[in-house]
């Protein structure tokens, strides 16, 4: 009851601080982690607060809602990390709770098992070919549960990129039974069945993406017929998979994908160079939006993302156009709720930009607010900006 009480005057004071704006979590690649003020009214946005504690490279933030709860993942590539976990407070700053050591470069993480789908953390590491799994709440004396390695015979078509396996997100299905595991380095994506009350990952058969697609993150959606598709980003070719998703009919069986379409992130008959590379997907209403890093399609530094419809009733796509990301390396990307506003995170510029959203149509623009967040990267390097998400209660 105690419990209760304590998450429903959070989240009185959460929705009460937000009535005059909306929040935003941003992490750099140097260290520090953010919450912005967006200001729709004023079209103004501005760092509230600042905090540190999530090891040397901060990547990508996990947000549980309900709890209030923030988890940031460290891609240290120096042989040791950290994967930390904050309290949300009324104002949306961040106060670290516990950091536990990890073996570093985690690129991506999220909640999976337990009744209510959050009792343990897993992290993919990118160039250790790994996945690795924790119980929560994590702890200093936080130490893995299971750490699954990855190996492949020789590299891919695109040895380099595809050197070895690279695992790129770590994510359930709808129903919280399985982990999707995007790898990247392997053109796999990886399926394993959850054991909800220890966590434990057992392996199912890998479903093989197009060769040199690169697949890095993953969404499911459910048409208008409840037929559930899964879609995959290909970072490497820049294109959207679509795939048919198929549970088993007994337990011992496994969650599996067939590949139904392919589309380029430029459009039918296109390709993105090998310069170019593909890095975020979101869903928003009838709508797929897909970040685009180098293309430089809309001037010098000014990337772009492209637009899908997707169908109502085969869930597959219709490429409807590219729109302005407002920034160089679109890393990260996010839309609000209420469909109305896009975060972009720019890596390389080190910028969040605000643009507006109109709910019916999908379309992106223009831009309302804009920071830039220093240090600037470099090119190619990894610095910078590296994620930006919404904080809504």
């Amino acid at each position: 009851m105690v419990a209760l009480f304590k998450t429903t005057a959070l989240m009185g004071l959460c929705l009460l601080s937000q009535v005059l704006g909306a929040k935003l979590l941003v992490t750099h690649f140097s260290g520090p982690l953010y919450t912005l003020d967006f200001n729709p009214s004023t079209s103004s946005l501005k760092i509230s607060s600042q905090t540190n504690g999530c090891g040397q490279i901060p990547t990508w933030l996990y947000l549980d809602k309900a709890a209030r709860t923030v988890y940031c993942f460290d891609e240290s590539w120096y042989g040791s990390g950290v994967l930390s976990q904050y309290a949300l407070k009324s104002d949306s700053s961040l106060s670290l709770v516990a950091s536990a050591p990890t073996p570093g470069n985690s690129v991506h993480g999220s909640l999976y098992g337990g009744a209510d789908g959050k009792s343990f953390v897993v992290t993919s590491e990118y160039s250790p070919s790994t996945i690795t799994t924790y119980k929560l709440p994590i702890t200093a004396q936080s130490k893995p549960i299971q750490t699954l390695s990855f190996t492949m015979a020789a590299p891919g078509p695109r040895p380099d990129r595809q050197d070895k396996p690279h695992p790129h997100a770590a994510f359930t299905d709808p129903s919280g039974a399985y982990l999707v595991v995007p790898d990247l380095g392997a053109d796999l994506t990886r399926i394993f069945k959850i054991d909800r009350s220890s966590g434990k990952l057992t392996a199912c058969p890998a479903i093989s993406s197009l060769p040199a697609d690169g697949p890095r993150h993953g969404l499911f959606r459910k048409t208008a017929s409840g037929a559930l598709k899964y879609y995959s980003l290909n970072e490497i070719s820049s294109s959207v998979g679509v795939y048919d998703v198929t549970y088993p009919s007994s337990s011992s069986g496994c969650l599996s994908l067939k590949l139904v379409q392919t589309l380029s992130n430029y459009g039918p008959g296109k390709t993105g160079l090998e310069t170019e590379k593909s890095a975020e997907i979101r869903i928003s209403g009838d709508y797929l939006y897909a970040t685009n890093r180098n293309d430089q399609t809309f001037g010098k530094e000014q990337d772009s993302i492209a637009i899908f419809k997707i169908g109502s009733t085969d869930g597959k796509l219709t490429f409807q156009e590219l729109t302005n990301a407002y920034g160089y390396y679109p890393r990260s990307f996010s839309i609000n709720s209420a469909g109305t506003y896009a975060a972009i995170g720019g890596q390389t510029t080190a910028n969040v930009a605000i643009v507006k959203r109109d709910a019916k149509t999908g379309k992106l623009g223009p831009l309302v607010a804009n920071i830039n967040i220093a240090p600037r990267g470099t090119y190619g390097g990894e610095d910078g900006l590296s994620s930006v998400i919404w904080d809504e209660c």
